[in-house]
C-alpha cells in the first residue's frame, strides 16, 4: 500500500503540470488569434481543476505515460483564417509538452550529476524528487506524442484537418464525435501500445539519456 502511495504521488505533480500548460497553451494561442471563448470559460488559468478530465486522468495512472484533458473550448469562426490559425492552436498543446519536457530533463540530469552523501535526508527527498522529474519528462513526452495521433479531436487530428484539401477535411472531420471511441478501442486493443509507445520510449531516451 505504501508503495502505491508513493507511485501516486511521484506522478501527480508532472501529471497535474503536464495537462494544465497544455490546455493553457492552447488556449492562450486561440486568445493571441482572436478567439477570446478560451479566456471567456475560464480557461486561461493554471488552476488544474480547470482542465483535468476523469477518464483521461485515470488513463495516465494506469498506463503512465498517456492520457488526456478536458479540451479547451475553441470558436474557429473568430479566427482570421480558421484553417490555418487551427493548425497552430492545436500544435501549441504539443510543443509545449515538449518544452516542458525539456525543462525536466535539464533539471534532472543537472541534478544526477551532483554528489551527495546517501544521508537519511537524501534517501528521503533527493531520491523522490530525481523520480518526479523522470516520470515529467516520461508524462510530458507521451502526452505530446499521444495527440499528435491523427485522429480529431486530438491535436494531431486537427492538424491533419488543416493540411488536407477543403472537401476531404470536411469528410474526415466527420469522424470527430466518435473520435474518443476509435482512441479507446485502440488502447483496449493494444494498438497504442504498439505503436505509440515505442515513439514515447525513443523520445524519452533523447531528452534523458537513458531507456525507461
Amino acid at each position: 500500500m505504501g508503495s502505491t502511495i508513493q507511485q501516486i504521488s511521484i506522478l501527480v505533480l508532472p501529471i497535474l503540470l503536464a495537462v494544465t500548460f497544455h490546455e493553457v497553451a492552447h488556449g492562450w494561442v486561440a486568445d493571441r488569434l482572436g478567439d477570446p471563448t478560451p479566456r471567456l470559460a475560464g480557461r486561461l488559468t493554471f488552476n488544474p481543476i480547470k482542465h483535468l478530465d476523469l477518464v483521461g486522468t485515470l488513463v495516465f495512472f494506469f498506463t503512465r505515460m498517456i492520457g488526456w484533458a478536458k479540451p479547451v473550448p475553441i470558436n474557429p469562426l473568430n479566427f482570421k483564417d480558421p484553417r490555418r490559425d487551427m493548425m497552430w492552436v492545436a500544435l501549441a498543446g504539443p510543443v509545449t509538452n515538449v518544452l516542458l519536457a525539456g525543462v525536466f530533463a535539464i533539471t534532472f540530469r543537472s541534478l544526477h550529476q551532483l554528489s551527495f552523501s546517501p544521508s537519511p535526508l537524501f534517501l528521503k527527498v533527493f531520491i523522490p524528487v530525481l523520480l518526479m522529474l523522470k516520470v515529467g519528462v516520461v508524462i510530458n513526452i507521451g502526452l505530446a506524442v499521444f495527440n499528435i495521433i491523427p485522429i480529431p479531436p486530438l491535436d494531431g487530428g486537427r492538424v491533419l484537418i488543416g493540411l488536407l484539401p477543403p472537401a476531404k477535411a470536411e469528410a474526415f472531420a466527420k469522424i470527430e464525435p466518435y473520435g474518443f471511441l476509435i482512441l479507446i478501442f485502440l488502447i483496449i486493443a493494444r494498438a497504442v501500445e504498439f505503436f505509440v509507445f515505442p515513439i514515447i520510449r525513443f523520445g524519452v531516451q533523447i531528452f534523458l539519456g537513458t531507456n525507461i
